[in-house]
């Protein structure tokens, strides 16, 4: 089976020879970041003002929906050690620190209702001295973390969330704006998506389709909505940029058959094109593909409208062009094909229906998806797949370079910034990591120089180890590691992290 699938790959395997010794090089002007999220690492969820928000309600209310019954309670208490991990930041040589903004911590009932000040004051802390240590901040305006005042009103589902977020941004802009150049609107929308569709994310409704596409379509509006209110207010005083983080692992074809080539087809579009077309394409509005496929699929399940909802021609004038550069998230590589008459029940729902591909393999319970190395007996003689929580998962950084390349072709060569790139490796001395990030890192030097890929900046996931959503504390993206068993978080450098020094230091990838 894998090895119809690296056959697929011999003329790609091609290309992907080493850079040029040029092409080693990192430019002076490339931005090295390091990511985290307000709920993952914050804590402190009920302090200082803050509301509750769906992970609150969700790990409080139903313990056993995450993974040994973990929450972020106290995370990695980064809202009392900020500081520390910002020296953390100027220690490693990291010039940009994307984080998240806890939205209930400024706006505990997420309106305008009650305006927290502490939670402001807190964030005007963590910028100044980002600041004072010469790091960028990159803010992400939401990551997740809804307050549940507004989820308890439909949450994504009710269009007025469009209203809420502009006012939310609002505000952002206004207290922090003057000194942050560096904005996402909101992180990973397929996620959000999950949490009403699906119940493996908070809110959990488990409401399958057309919930799906109306959060997507909610989602879309608000990051429109939030772009034009900076460009209109903020822009020219301010003079910062602002995008939408959308995320997208690599798709190759299982097989040479045309019916696998047109399942990469629909899981590009379903999967990254349903975001990022009405924002990035010279056409605008949802992917045609899109928007046939799903109609006809209602039409035959006889609703009178599609479940995909569609935008007014003003709408799609103005979500059009509505980023500064392309902020993208990137794991791994798996294959596809369309899927068999018995693909499991949690792939059948109406969206994967829609899309009608199959991943292999997948991990149901997690966010990231893998596939096995049959060909690798060990780690040591295949270093790119590693050996995690007793699966044998391959992650061929190749497909990193194809979504490159597909990203810039789709959307005529945008800055692309990685916002998100990891992997989970809980040993301090992380050589399997550190491997991964080589391997990447090497595609993307690859893409930038061989195929002209307009590629910026590059940003670590994550910091420090957090809490990674359903899945608790079990997994460990930490390039630092954090003792959750320790009462004050104990923070200690994996090997990893002293890549990275490595690398920013010489801007040389060896």
């Amino acid at each position: 089976m894998l090895g119809k699938f690296f056959l697929t790959l011999c003329a790609w395997n091609i290309l992907t020879k080493y850079p040029t010794t040029h092409a080693l090089k990192f430019p002076d002007d490339f931005l090295f970041g390091v990511a985290t999220s307000s709920y993952q690492i914050e804590g402190a969820w009920n302090v200082d003002g803050k509301g509750e928000n769906i992970w609150d309600r969700l790990t409080h209310s139903d313990p056993d929906a995450i993974l040994n019954k973990d929450n972020g309670d106290d995370a990695a208490k980064s809202y009392y050690f900020y500081k520390e991990d910002i020296d953390l930041l100027k220690e490693i040589g990291f010039n940009l620190y994307r984080f998240s903004i806890s939205w209930a911590r400024i706006l505990p009932n997420g309106d305008l209702s009650k305006i927290n000040p502490a939670g402001i004051q807190y964030y005007n802390n963590v910028i100044n001295y980002l600041l004072e240590k010469n790091i960028q901040p990159m803010i992400t305006i939401y990551h997740w973390d809804l307050p549940q005042k507004l989820q308890d009103a439909g949450g994504w589902l009710n269009p007025t969330i469009v209203d809420h977020m502009e006012h939310y941004a609002d505000i952002l802009f206004k207290n922090y704006g003057d000194r942050v150049k560096w904005w996402t609107t909101i992180n990973e929308p397929y996620f959000i998506v999950f949490g009403y569709s699906e119940d493996d994310h908070a809110p959990a409704l488990g409401l399958g389709s057309p919930a799906d596409y109306r959060v997507s379509h909610h989602i879309l509006l608000s990051h429109m909505r939030i772009y034009r209110l900076y460009e209109k207010k903020y822009k020219a005083q301010q003079n910062g940029k602002v995008s939408i983080t959308l995320n997208y692992d690599a798709c190759f074809p299982k097989t040479k058959s045309p019916e696998d080539a047109e399942a990469v087809k629909r899981y590009f579009e379903f999967n990254l094109g349903i975001f990022a077309h009405p924002i990035f394409s010279s056409e605008g509005d949802y992917p045609k593909l899109v928007r046939e496929i799903v109609y006809n699929n209602s039409k035959a399940e006889g609703l009178t409208m599609s479940r995909l909802p569609a935008f007014t021609e003003e709408e799609k004038k103005s979500l059009k062009g509505a980023a500064d550069f392309f902020s993208l998230n990137h794991y791994l590589t798996y294959i596809c094909s369309p899927l068999p008459a018995n693909a499991p029940e949690n792939i059948t729902l109406p969206f994967y229906k829609d899309m009608n591909v199959m991943n292999e393999e997948e991990n149901s319970k997690s966010q990231l998806h893998f596939f096995k190395d049959k060909n690798a007996t060990n780690k040591e003689e295949n270093t790119t797949s590693p050996e995690t929580k007793g699966e044998k998962m391959e992650v061929k950084s190749e497909g990193f370079r194809s979504v490159l390349n597909s990203v810039s072709k789709a959307y005529n060569y945008p800055a692309i910034i990685i916002s998100e790139n990891g992997l989970d490796d809980g040993e301090m001395n992380d050589t399997v990591r550190i491997n991964y990030y080589r391997d990447y890192l090497n595609q993307l030097l690859l893409a930038k120089y061989d195929d002209k890929c307009n590629i910026t900046g590059y940003t670590v996931w994550s910091l420090l180890d957090n809490f990674e959503w359903n899945l608790g504390y079990t997994n460990h993206y930490g390039i630092v590691s954090v003792d959750q068993n320790s009462a004050n978080k104990t923070r200690t450098r994996r090997q990893s992290s002293y890549f990275f020094q490595s690398l920013i230091a010489n801007r040389t990838l060896s």
